[in-house]
């Protein structure tokens, strides 16, 4: 009987200490900066179509979107998501995935991602997700990481945020980037890690595998605090994307090639979405349509190729050679070499922006089969026949088309 009293008062004993340290050593919370708490989503190319109506009946309030990535790659469906979100009165944000590997490419990310939000008004802060660092030292990931964060502030007027794994939130990032707020990422967990250095999030992905009405397949999930809105809503500012020429003096005319955007457009011919659209009297930058011409500026010392105004652009993905892109395009490897001054024929990067030119005797658009296409429907879409399209595809069998192929139209 003593031996129990002993044991239950030792359990006593124990549990009033524990509590006692409980009590004195303070815990560090790490959760969200207020509430409530909104309903968001992230997403890119890798989402493809997205129905922003049936998004927001599923209760999703704030949807963060991919516009680019490194110096030169727009993501395909940014302008589409935009659109779409803003009018269907979705809480719009957008981010870029950070390449550099020194401050002035940093800088030069930076002034690339501001130029693509010319005009454009977003609710959100726009995001910096930096986790691509190879062989770059601590102190140079965060070097690197501030001197993105600042020329972005720089050149919107508009506070950024940054995104972050749990760990390199913890261990990596540090300095000045804890100045601003945090985005976190951390799955299958009740809430985020505790952090050294920021004590609060302003959002929290806490899924890359959401189901959501109006996506197919997987989709990040997120929760979002107040503190990730913009205070300042008004469009930002017509920003230069790096590398533009300041003395312009000249035009050519070109052709619109169907999936064309006046953000990439402006990107090629080194100019601004604004400055287009003073050219041309565009009522709505966000409608332009294939086959129409366009006025573009030019340098007053750069030479007019008239090559230019019949060219497309091509984003080298994984696997791509410039053999298989020639051939793709219905052109040749010297053709490719010739355009894009390229030094190595054996070596192209994914993400870089290959110039297409094209056949002036023989001109067509590129269309990049979808999930759920048909010969029948691509042909009524753009007014010609299924025989033409087999015709100058050399397609086999014209039931079986393949998602991501390239159709010549």
């Amino acid at each position: 009987m003593l031996k129990r009293v002993l044991k239950i008062f030792g359990t006593f004993i124990v549990s009033c200490i524990f509590m006692f340290y409980m009590w004195i050593i303070p815990v560090h919370a790490f959760g969200p900066a207020s509430s409530p708490i909104y309903n968001g989503i992230d997403v890119s190319v890798y989402q493809g179509y997205v129905d922003y109506s049936a998004v927001k009946l599923a209760g999703i309030q704030v949807v963060y979107i991919k516009s680019s990535e490194g110096i030169s790659l727009i993501d395909p469906y940014f302008e589409r998501n935009y659109n779409n979100a803003k009018a269907n009165g979705l809480y719009v944000g957008v981010y870029h995935y950070v390449r550099a590997k020194t401050i002035e490419e940093a800088k030069n990310e930076a002034r690339f991602f501001v130029s693509l939000l010319s005009g454009k008004e977003l609710d959100c802060m726009p995001a910096m997700d930096f986790e691509s660092f190879g062989n770059l030292t601590v102190n140079e990931i965060n070097e690197i990481g501030i001197a993105f964060l600042k020329s972005v502030k720089e050149l919107s007027g508009k506070d950024p945020v940054v995104y972050s794994n749990s760990y390199t939130a913890k261990y990596i990032f540090g300095g000045e980037i804890t100045n601003y707020p945090l985005w976190v990422a951390q799955y299958q967990v009740n809430a985020p890690d505790s952090n050294g250095n920021w004590n609060t999030w302003a959002g929290w992905q806490y899924s890359d595998k959401g189901i959501i009405g109006g996506i197919n397949g997987y989709v990040d999930r997120d929760y979002y605090t107040k503190e990730i809105f913009l205070s300042d809503t008004a469009p930002l500012p017509d920003v230069n994307p790096p590398g533009t020429n300041s003395s312009l003096n000249g035009t050519i005319t070109i052709v619109i090639q169907y999936g064309d955007t006046l953000s990439e457009l402006a990107i090629k011919y080194n100019t601004t979405i604004s400055e287009l659209v003073r050219l041309n009297n565009i009522l709505n930058p966000n409608l332009i349509y294939a086959g129409n011409k366009l006025i573009v500026p030019i340098s007053n010392n750069e030479s007019v190729d008239s090559s230019n105004s019949d060219t497309n652009i091509y984003i080298v993905k994984r696997g791509d050679t410039l053999w298989g892109i020639a051939r793709r395009n219905n052109t040749t490897v010297d053709a490719l070499v010739i355009a894009n001054n390229i030094q190595n024929r054996n070596l192209i990067y994914i993400g870089q922006r290959i110039i297409i030119p094209r056949n002036s005797n023989n001109r067509y658009i590129l269309y990049t089969i979808k999930r759920g296409d048909t010969l029948w429907g691509i042909a009524r879409r753009y007014n010609t026949t299924i025989s033409h399209i087999v015709s100058l595809n050399n397609i086999k069998n014209p039931n079986l088309i393949y998602a991501g192929a390239i159709l010549k139209i």
